[in-house]
């Protein structure tokens, strides 16, 4: 299929939804939610979304430390879940910012190995 309009990713993505609320009710931490995501999918809102996740991961520190910040990537978050409860696909301009971080989607390719989850993880925390 040469698009993303050809396949109905709306299960996926409310799965995805309930992920994001999971952190941010802090009843699933952000590296659970990771591993969990959907594998093998290739829906550019998906894989916007692992990013927005991984980011928020990686601004641990930051977060503590400026509030406004945490405020603002929070309402972000929020904001995702609930496009992906909805099973629609995210703003284009969301989906754009996130294309320079790799060149191929980062979520997980099996259950079976969490040491290559890591590595993934290391890869995108380093570029």
């Amino acid at each position: 299929m040469s698009g993303n309009e050809s396949v109905d990713y709306s299960e996926q993505r409310k799965l995805v939804a309930k992920l994001f609320f999971g952190v941010l009710t802090k009843k699933l931490p952000v590296r659970e939610a990771l591993i969990r995501f959907p594998k093998l999918c290739d829906d550019k809102t998906i894989i916007a979304s692992w990013h927005a996740l991984c980011h928020l991961e990686a601004d641990e520190d930051l977060r503590k430390n400026d509030e406004m910040y945490k405020s603002e990537q929070d309402e972000f978050i929020e904001y995702i879940a609930h496009t992906l409860q909805k099973g629609s696909s995210l703003p284009q301009n969301i989906v754009n910012s996130y294309i320079p971080y790799h060149d191929e989607p980062l979520t997980p390719k099996s259950n079976k190995n969490i040491k290559g989850i890591i590595s993934q993880l290391k890869k995108f925390m380093c570029c």
